[in-house]
C-alpha cells in the first residue's frame, strides 16, 4: 500500500491505477462519466478535490465499487503503464492549410 499524507493525492494514485487497469485513458474515462479530461487530470495529480457524487460517477466509470474507488492505492513497484487511444485526440487544432 502506497503511504501519502494527502487524501486528494492517495485518490488520485487510486484513480489511475483503476483506470489503467482497464486500458482507459484520460479522456476515455471522463467521457465515461461526463468529466472534462482536464478536470480528470487534476483528480489524479491531487489537485483537485472531488465532491461525493463526482466519486460515485468515477466509481460507475471505473465500474468498481465506491469501496474499492476509495481503497489505499496498491503498492506496485512497477511504474503505471501510459494508455494510448485508439482515435487521435482533438487537440483544438485544425489540419490543413491557413488562412
Amino acid at each position: 500500500m502506497v503511504t501519502t499524507s494527502d487524501p486528494r493525492r492517495a485518490l488520485g494514485l487510486r484513480i489511475k491505477q483503476l483506470r489503467s487497469e482497464i486500458s482507459l485513458t484520460q479522456e476515455e474515462l471522463a467521457e465515461r462519466c461526463g468529466l472534462f479530461r482536464t478536470y480528470m487530470s487534476r483528480m489524479e495529480s491531487g489537485l483537485a478535490n472531488p465532491t461525493l457524487t463526482v466519486l460515485h460517477t468515477l466509481a460507475r466509470g471505473l465500474e468498481v465499487d465506491i469501496g474499492v474507488l476509495l481503497s489505499p492505492p496498491a503498492d506496485d513497484p512497477r511504474p503505471l503503464a501510459k494508455v494510448r487511444s485508439a482515435q487521435p485526440i482533438s487537440r483544438g487544432r485544425v489540419s490543413g492549410r491557413r488562412g
